[in-house]
């Protein structure tokens, strides 16, 4: 339910839309127009251009971002990647510091790794699950807090509702990375963070079709946010906006859906007997499921398993598949099966990935719409197969 009291069903479809819309039609339009007039004392932030986000197609997505999370404002970007780069440069400066969580997605990570140092901030990785480690690894100069609802791609769930007290308390600003419980299943605003972020290439938009990111918060927070965006150049084609629109009126029911097949894979997956591990915090086996249960309205549908028989089982997995395909990438109506130590987390060392526990023996599913019985159905051939 969002502070109106409307389900997300509701939300996804109604929140931000302009009634009437412009003509009368009931699908905002795209303005791809990148030339409009100018009133007499506007300044260049408010100028209305695509770059500078600001446009009426822009506008109107803004408006429907925000409603999904409950924000006062939001921001599209190009990418996920330009969604948390740009709320760090918005944030930090030279002689700062970051906490960071131990466990990010890839390239956010190798982000972090590479660039940090270059910018002159530093930073500290911490078990976002052990808070009693935080306030060993802050400095006088922490300035924000990263973390992921979901990681990726070991699902595990840190102690959420703490990091967002500890930032509080602390004055730290809490970041959050949404990508993959989605607002349907966490709203990391009204449990006290200060602002989440997206890549809209996955849940929100759904079909695999386009590549966005989109960052929710306070209305001052965003504008720095915009502004940082509007100098870096990083802004979203209209057409890939009006996409991400369509794709976010379905979203509850896609990733009600997507919970749903999640967890009866799950529950597949780890009574059967050619698995040796399943990651799902949907699992009561799961290291994190009893506060996850508190803190999420659903499990999410992403799971990661590692296959008994090592790499050449989980390659052999993969092969075998003739429902699900073997590509990276997430979120979208169909069931994707990957291996994140060559994919999403190559570009980490394997030092590092191997301290994480993401070992090249696992496998990362992505679990789409389709009949539950016909994804465990798949996953049953493709690991016989693979165990022979």
């Amino acid at each position: 339910m969002n502070g109106n009291g409307e389900s997300m069903d509701t939300v996804a479809v109604h929140g931000g839309e302009r009634r009437p819309g412009p003509d009368g039609s009931v699908v905002f339009p795209i303005y791809q127009g990148t030339v409009y007039e100018v009133e007499p004392g506007t300044g260049y932030h408010d100028l209305k251009y695509i770059r500078l986000n600001s446009t009426p197609s822009q506008d109107y997505l803004h408006d429907k971002l925000a409603a999904l999370e409950g924000a006062e404002a939001a921001v599209a970007t190009s990418s996920g990647m330009a969604a948390v780069t740009t709320i760090l440069l918005s944030l930090m400066r030279a002689g700062d510091h970051l906490l960071a969580s131990d466990c990010l997605y890839g390239g956010t990570h190798d982000f972090l790794t590479g660039h940090a140092a270059d910018l002159g901030w530093s930073y500290t990785f911490v078990d976002a699950g052990r808070p009693e480690t935080w306030e060993a690894a802050r400095t006088s100069r922490t300035r924000a807090f990263l973390v992921e609802t979901i990681t990726n791609p070991l699902m595990r769930v840190g102690a959420l509702d703490q990091v967002a007290d500890f930032g509080r308390r602390e004055g730290i600003v809490t970041v959050i990375d949404n990508t993959f419980a989605s607002p349907v299943n966490f709203r990391p605003l009204s449990a006290g963070f200060d602002v989440a972020f997206h890549s809209a290439t996955k849940y929100l938009g759904g079909h695999s079709d386009l590549v966005a990111g989109a960052v929710m918060g306070s209305a001052d927070l965003v504008e720095r946010v915009r502004k940082t965006l509007n100098h870096f150049g990083g802004a979203l084609d209209p057409h890939a906006g009006f996409l991400l629109a369509r794709g976010i009126k379905t979203l509850a029911l896609r990733v009600q859906a997507q919970n749903a097949n999640a967890l009866a894979l799950a529950r597949f997956l780890e009574d059967h007997p050619a698995v040796a591990a399943v990651n799902y915090p949907g699992l009561a086996s799961h290291p994190d499921h009893a506060h996850a249960a508190k803190l999420l309205s659903g499990f999410g549908g992403m799971l990661s398993l590692r296959p008994r028989g090592g790499e050449r089982a989980a390659q052999a997995l993969l092969d075998a598949m003739t429902l699900a395909y073997a590509a990276p990438s997430l979120g979208g109506v169909e069931t994707l099966i990957t291996r994140p130590a060559a994919t999403s987390h190559a570009g980490m060392s394997a030092e590092d990935r191997d301290r994480l526990g993401i070992t090249a023996d696992l496998v990362r599913v992505s679990c789409g719409i389709e009949g539950a019985q016909d994804l465990v159905g798949d996953f049953a051939q493709a690991l016989e197969k693979a165990s022979t």
